[in-house]
């Protein structure tokens, strides 16, 4: 019996879980769930018998060390800071080690020592970074192979939610991470555009908009805005002499519109506390970012501060969020960024009936045989329910597939590896399809 050792038992596990325990008994394998929440690892093994949960705390040195030990596999769900502890333990236990986060300059200085252990650590084998590697490596090496020569790649992903349930002015709920929904963004955007290296700083990140020309499957108009980093993946790819590369984040039109005004107005910030922020209202706390002119009210303030704002589109957004509401926020020494997550988590959160939804589309440009052509590959996946949500099966599923291969020696490999190579994206992709999760491609001719 081989044991299979999950680190984590968070949102993003359920379909990961549910997919090695329906494939315990005809693989013999053993699958523990461990995380710091033992009630919860015990809720998502839900009484298998081919599972287990326990507590696991990476900081318990004795009793990591013992855990990791006993499998034969390790898939880290833990938070990503954590990831490069996990790895360092496998590395000396001799454990492959499986993940769907990036990987971190932390986790690529372990190639070497992962190779002399003779183990591979897979990262990045979830949603994005995952299936959006082997989606775009699958059509990439096709095209190479046809002869092709590629001079442009775009690459859209948005997590939504889906069209039945899209019911707020703002066109979204949160179905990931609030937090990392507040943060995105923070830093400054690269892209090349014609050959022409293109950068973005955040604050004007939500107003550099590109809109989508072709409506993405079934699902409408969709406008996205730039990744942090796009130009790491021409290397990623073998893409290095790319004319064209972007990489971004799907939205709704409209929403970015909206959004800019908190960034405009200072509110994404996570980096100082605000003073007595349990005692002010949401209207004090977005007044404090503006002029001080008692007798003008913020709503007029807003506007004059926030272009954006003008749009009565876009206050009609800010109105029904709760911006001038005098409402207390409650929290203690919070920052601007912990704020503005705690107001739209009062109005972005998924009810009990929602389902979300993933979108994701590439787009290529290459030349072949003098002729210039464009592939247009496009996904979308609907969530089943709040446990087996869009999000959690699309980062769950392949993490879980490329774990069968590792375990069933149709994987071999050392070092820190992504799902860049076909013994991982090809088989992958093919499982995939038979849980609905399929790319649909069109071709057009250019010029």
């Amino acid at each position: 019996m081989k044991n299979i050792l999950i680190l984590g038992a968070g949102l993003s596990t359920n379909s990961l879980i549910e997919y090695l325990l329906s494939n315990a008994e005809a693989h013999d394998w053993k699958v523990i769930v461990g995380d710091i929440n033992e009630a919860l690892a015990r809720k998502k093994v839900n009484g298998h018998p081919r599972g287990e949960a326990k507590i696991f705390d990476i900081k318990d040195e004795t009793e990591s060390w013992r855990t990791i030990a006993d499998a034969d596999v390790v898939i880290s769900m833990l938070p990503a800071f954590m990831h490069s502890m996990v790895a360092k333990k496998c590395i000396d236990l001799r454990k492959p080690m499986l993940t769907a986060s990036y990987a971190s300059e932390q986790i690529k200085e372990l190639d070497e020592q992962a190779k002399k252990a003779g183990i591979p650590i897979i990262m990045e084998l979830g949603l994005d970074p995952g299936i959006d590697h082997m989606s775009a490596m699958s059509v990439i090496n096709r095209v190479k192979e046809a002869g092709g020569e590629l001079t442009s790649f775009y690459s859209f992903t948005g997590g939504l939610v889906a069209p039945e349930y899209d019911n707020n002015p703002w066109n979204y709920k949160f179905t990931w991470n609030p937090r990392n929904v507040v943060l995105a963004g923070n830093g400054v955007s690269q892209f090349m555009k014609r050959g022409k290296y293109k950068y973005i700083p955040y604050h004007r990140l939500f107003d550099q908009l590109r809109v989508l020309q072709r409506k993405i499957l079934k699902y409408g108009n969709f406008e996205v805005y730039a990744n942090r980093d796009s130009l790491k993946y021409r290397e990623i790819y073998g893409l290095e002499n790319v004319k064209s590369m972007y990489r971004g984040t799907v939205r709704r039109p409209g929403f970015t519109k909206a959004w800019n005004v908190f960034v405009q107005l200072g509110v994404t910030d996570d980096s100082y506390i605000i003073e007595d922020s349990e005692n002010m209202t949401y209207r004090e706390f977005f007044n404090a970012f503006m002029k001080y002119e008692p007798n003008v009210p913020v709503e007029i303030k807003i506007q004059e501060y926030c272009e954006g704002a003008n749009d009565p589109v876009v206050f009609e957004k800010l109105k029904w969020l709760g911006v001038f509401d005098n409402r207390k926020i409650g929290l203690k020494r919070a920052t601007p960024a912990q704020i503005l997550q705690k107001l739209l988590e009062e109005r972005w959160t998924m009810e009990p009936q929602d389902k979300d939804m993933i979108i994701m589309q590439h787009e290529f440009k290459y030349i072949l045989n003098n002729e210039e052509k464009m592939i247009v590959s496009a996904m979308a996946v609907i969530g089943k329910d709040q446990d087996e949500t869009a999000m959690a099966i699309t980062v769950g599923l392949p993490l879980a597939i490329t774990t069968k291969l590792l375990l069933t020696g149709k994987i071999t490999g050392e070092g820190v590896m992504l799902p860049i190579k076909k013994q991982i994206y090809e088989p992958v992709l093919a499982e995939l399809e038979t849980f609905g999760i399929k790319f649909e491609e069109k071709e057009y001719m250019l010029g």
